[in-house]
């Protein structure tokens, strides 16, 4: 059975048809690709399977079960993490603040561990604290901990949201143009990240992108969307060189 799975999912916005007979199978430690023009309803597709919209037709499951119309926070706990193509930080936490926040969905001290500082809190804040760092070197930043998010440079807020994902330990990772605004020696570096990332902790990616050169490069398999609708599905080189794809996306100016 497929890790993530969905069916002939379809969305209106009122009148407006943004997603129709959308279909996708994703298995453990498979890295999916997802592309197609500004508009096409990409971003959608994310929002509908993370619980922000609910579909109007069709279903998705994970791990066998429905996740349709669950709240975004159920659908994380169930481990299905996301980053956003517009940066969803908070401004005046630190670097490290922001990742150990994501662990506490997973604490057993409770209230009355924080209230009275016992010992089984510090265990576990500790514990948090050293997971935190280690996702924070394997995102490059570690040297950052400290530093209050106003002050880091953009590429460093990209990898940011990368570790605070991880940090709710998911079986699916969602990545909604992690390189957006990056230069190319910066993408190459987020490259070889989500590549470690994916060996580590054997994870299935999803993953939206404008720059051909990443999709093609990491991807297992590679859908191109048109109009809110799948138009070519394959591997990397199939969709590459499909006079369908290039004719609607790849022969028009993109990202390399």
């Amino acid at each position: 059975m497929s890790l993530l799975q969905v069916k002939k999912m379809t969305h209106y916005f009122g009148g407006l048809r943004a997603v129709y007979n959308y279909n996708l199978d994703i298995n453990p430690g498979e890295i999916h690709g997802l592309i197609g023009p500004n508009g096409a309803g990409k971003t959608t597709i994310f929002n509908l399977i993370t619980g922000i919209y609910t579909p109007t037709e069709g279903d998705i499951l994970l791990d066998g079960k429905s996740i349709k119309g669950m709240r975004p926070h159920l659908i994380a706990a169930a481990g299905l993490a996301r980053t956003f193509q517009n940066l969803r930080l908070w401004r005046y936490m630190t670097v490290l603040e922001h990742v150990k926040l994501a662990h506490y969905s997973k604490i057993t001290y409770g209230l009355s561990g924080a209230f009275f500082n016992t010992r089984k809190r510090s265990q576990e804040e500790n514990k948090i604290t050293q997971k935190s760092m280690e996702l924070l070197k394997l995102a490059g930043i570690s040297h950052l901990a400290d530093t209050v998010v106003t002050n880091l440079p953009y590429g460093a807020q990209r990898r940011l949201e990368l570790a605070r994902a991880l940090a709710i330990e998911p079986k699916i990772l969602f990545l909604d143009e992690p390189t957006a605004g990056m230069n190319p020696e910066e993408m190459l570096q987020m490259m070889d990240i989500i590549r470690k990332v994916q060996r580590q902790f054997n994870l299935a990616i999803f993953l939206i992108e404008h720059r051909m050169r990443l999709v093609m490069e990491l991807s297992d398999r590679v859908q191109t969307l048109v109009f809110g609708e799948v138009v070519a599905e394959g591997l990397p080189e199939e969709v590459r060189n499909n006079p369908v794809v290039i004719d609607a996306y790849l022969g028009k100016e993109v990202e390399t």
